[in-house]
């Protein structure tokens, strides 16, 4: 039988307040916060993506008052760069040529070095031998370019002329071989995570077939992970065309139109670093020839971001 404190006079039961919690009685405040949150990490984002623009924004328009005096085409084709001399010449060519040399230098030496180090690392090695192997060899990323600079000049070179008596004093091939030590880091790291992440089940199928640990690794963990394989060597290819103290210290800052790395020769990045450095009056064509010059090395890098992710797309495999 109800209780009688329950029936209102019209015979039906009566219900007590509902008592809001103090939890959702905050729900607004803490929906509040949710929203102020969003919008910081919102503008944390679009900070990157303003940045980008400012930076496109810039080379565009210095760069178009460049072309304003200096035709495109024979900023193309014209083999001679000499902004210094009185007989000014603006032809991109020797500094793609020596950026060119440097990096498929430095590719020689990282491409092959960081896929085996990979390999090993993730295949072969121990767990207490990659805990000590791979914070010294990332520690490798963390030198200052100049220090690999002056490595190069002082170490590098002089060995290599023991074996080759005639190579000049500032050349790209000490230079490339440089750089490729200095993306080495990047290159074996990333590849050696795009292998671990490989299902373990694949390398015990190919156990079961009675497959060695190194034809394992070669034959089904590296195709596995090409992918990111590849995406390591993109990075490391925009690590080496974007490279400027190394080759301004050792390669010898002369913009000669070659592809022969015993000379020396500039780099994109090494030639805006010289200019910086005050060498032409600002407001010049010459100056106005470092914005050229940058959105040139900028389109160069576009060009294999690009790429990498066509790579990634083309060759990714899901698990």
């Amino acid at each position: 039988m109800q209780d009688a404190k329950t029936i209102g006079f019209s015979g039906e039961a009566s219900f007590p307040p509902l008592v809001t919690s103090d939890r959702l009685a905050r729900k607004a405040l803490r929906h509040s916060k949710e929203r102020v949150i969003e919008f910081l990490l919102f503008g944390a984002a679009g900070v990157s993506v303003l940045t980008t623009l400012g930076i496109v924004w810039v080379l565009v328009s210095e760069s178009y008052q460049f072309f304003q005096s200096v035709p495109i085409w024979s900023f193309l084709t014209d083999t001679m760069w000499t902004p210094l001399f009185a007989d000014a010449h603006y032809g991109i060519l020797p500094l793609l040529a020596g950026t060119l040399t440097t990096s498929l230098v430095a590719l020689v030496v990282a491409i092959p070095l960081g896929t085996t180090i990979a390999i090993y690392l993730s295949e072969f090695a121990q767990p207490s031998v990659r805990e000590v192997v791979k914070p010294f060899l990332e520690l490798l990323g963390g030198i200052p370019t100049i220090v690999y600079g002056y490595f190069a000049l002082t170490v590098v070179i002089p060995l290599l002329q023991m074996l080759i008596p005639s190579l000049p004093g500032f050349n790209m091939l000490g230079a490339g071989i440089v750089m490729g030590i200095a993306i080495i880091p990047y290159v074996s790291s990333l590849a050696e995570d795009a292998m671990r992440a490989v299902p373990m089940s694949m390398r015990e199928g190919s156990y079961a077939m009675g497959g060695t640990k190194f034809q394992t690794a070669v034959r089904v963990v590296v195709p596995a992970a090409l992918s990111g394989i590849l995406s390591a060597y993109i990075l490391g290819i925009s690590r080496a065309v974007g490279e400027t103290m190394i080759v301004a210290v050792a390669a010898g800052m002369q913009p000669n139109f070659t592809m022969n790395p015993m000379e020396p020769a500039q780099t994109i990045s090494s030639y805006i670093v010289q200019v910086a450095l005050g060498d032409l009056p600002h407001g010049s064509i010459g100056y106005q020839s470092i914005f050229a010059a940058g959105l040139s090395l900028m389109l160069m890098t576009l060009l294999l971001n690009v790429a990498g992710h066509v790579v990634r797309r083309r060759y990714r495999e899901a698990y």
